[in-house]
C-alpha cells in the first residue's frame, strides 16, 4: 500500500472526521446521494454507512453504467450474436439480463459471445479475424466514452463495428431532483467520470438547484471527508461545487478525452433501464463515422422490451429510493448466482455490492 493510499485508509484520522460528521449532523433527516458504482462498494465494504449518525443517510443513484443499459441495447446485441455477428464486450455484461435472454444465454445457444477487456482489444480481435463481423457493445460513462472515440477516430477495421451505449451522469442527477418524493440533500459526485467532465458541468446543482455538491475520491476518507464537506454547506444554509478529490479532479477536467467525445459522437436523449428517457444524456456516433455503427450496419429490429422481471425493484434501488433489502426478491429468487435483474450483476450494481459485501463494518472495527 502507497504511502498517498495508506493516508486515506488511516482509523486514526478516520476516527477524527467521523467526530466533526456526528458534531455537525443535524436533528433532522439529510439525504446525500452518491452516483457511482465504486463509491457504493467503499461505502459498504467499509460499513461507512455503520459510522454516521442516523440522521445522515447515504444512498445510492444511478451510478452502474451496466445497470442502466436498457433492455432493448442488450436485446440487439443478443439478436447480433444469433445471427452470426460476433459480440464483443465487458464480462459483466454478458450476464445482464435482455427482455428475454441475456448475451450468456445467446452464447449458450450458439452465438458467439466474447469478453474483452476494453475497446483495443475489440480491434485487435477484428484485425486478427478479418473473415468474420464483429461488434463491440460499447457500455459506460464519459470515463470510458473517449477510449471508444479514440478507436473510432483512428480508422478501426471495416468488420468491426459499435453499438454505442455510453451513458451522460450530470443529466440523470438532473432527473432526480426532479422525482417530486425522493429526498436528496447533496450530491456526491463521481470521482471517475469528473477526472474527464473536470468540475464545471456540475456547476448547475448548487447554482440553479441549491443543491450542495462534493466531487469526493474512492478511499473510505475521501467518502467521509465529502460527508463532511456537504453537512458543512447544510449547516451554513448555502449550496457549493467543492472538490474534495484535488489530486485528480481540476475545474477544466481532462480536455483531451472530452474533444475526443465531441469529435466522434453527438448527444441525443437516451433510455435508461427503468428509469425512461433523459434528455441529452446519451452518445450517438457522428454521421460521418456512420459506417462503424451497428444499428445502421445491421439495420437491428427488436420487438418490445421487458426493462424488469416480474418482482425486480431495480428501478428503485438505483434511484436510492429503496435499498435492496427491500426489493423482495433480493438473496431470494435473486442472486448474484442467478441475478433476476440487472443490478445484482455487474461488480458496480448496488444489490451485487450489497450481497457480497455487506454491512462488514471493517474500518468500524479499527475505531
Amino acid at each position: 500500500m502507497d504511502g498517498l493510499t495508506s493516508r486515506f485508509r488511516d482509523p486514526s484520522l478516520a476516527k477524527r472526521v467521523i467526530e466533526k460528521i456526528r458534531k455537525l449532523a443535524p436533528p433532522y433527516t439529510v439525504r446525500f446521494c452518491h452516483v457511482c458504482g465504486t463509491h457504493e462498494y467503499t461505502i459498504t465494504h467499509y460499513g461507512l454507512r455503520s459510522l454516521l449518525p442516523e440522521t445522515v443517510d447515504v444512498i445510492a443513484g444511478p451510478g452502474c453504467p451496466v445497470c442502466v443499459t436498457p433492455a432493448f441495447e442488450i436485446d440487439r446485441a443478443v439478436s447480433l450474436a444469433l445471427k452470426g455477428v460476433t459480440v464483443l464486450t465487458f464480462g459483466d455484461v454478458i450476464r445482464v439480463p435482455g427482455s428475454e435472454i441475456s448475451l450468456l444465454d445467446a452464447r449458450a445457444r450458439g452465438g458467439d459471445v466474447r469478453v474483452v477487456y476494453g475497446v483495443g482489444d475489440a480491434v485487435r480481435i477484428a484485425r486478427e479475424e478479418p473473415d468474420k463481423e464483429f461488434v463491440f457493445l460499447a457500455i459506460g460513462f464519459e470515463t470510458t466514452a473517449p477510449s471508444t472515440a479514440n478507436e473510432i477516430l483512428n480508422g478501426p477495421p471495416e468488420n468491426l463495428s459499435f453499438l454505442i451505449v455510453h451513458r451522460l451522469i450530470p443529466p440523470v442527477m438532473e432527473l432526480l431532483l426532479g422525482i417530486g418524493d425522493l429526498q436528496i440533500d447533496g450530491f456526491i459526485a463521481p470521482g471517475h467520470v469528473s477526472t474527464i467532465i473536470g468540475m464545471k458541468p456540475y456547476r448547475i446543482f448548487p447554482e440553479a438547484y441549491r443543491m450542495p455538491t462534493v466531487i469526493a475520491g474512492f478511499e473510505p476518507l475521501d467518502v467521509l471527508f465529502g460527508i463532511l464537506m456537504l453537512l458543512r454547506q447544510v449547516r451554513e444554509e448555502e449550496a457549493r461545487l467543492e472538490n474534495e478529490y484535488t489530486r485528480s479532479v481540476t475545474w477544466e477536467g481532462n480536455v483531451k478525452a472530452q474533444r475526443l467525445i465531441h469529435e466522434a459522437f453527438d448527444v441525443e436523449s437516451g433510455y435508461w433501464r427503468g428509469l425512461g428517457r433523459i434528455p441529452s444524456s446519451a452518445l450517438r456516433l457522428k454521421d460521418e463515422f456512420s459506417e462503424y455503427d451497428a444499428k445502421r450496419k445491421y439495420d437491428i429490429t427488436v420487438g418490445r422490451s421487458r426493462e424488469l422481471m416480474p418482482g425486480c425493484l431495480c428501478h428503485l434501488v438505483m434511484i436510492g429510493k429503496i435499498k435492496p433489502p427491500e426489493c423482495p426478491l433480493f438473496m431470494k429468487a435473486c442472486t448474484p448466482q442467478k441475478p433476476k435483474g440487472a443490478c445484482m450483476v455487474s461488480v458496480e450494481g448496488t444489490c451485487s455490492i450489497w450481497a457480497k459485501h455487506g454491512v462488514r463494518g471493517r474500518l468500524r472495527a479499527q475505531l
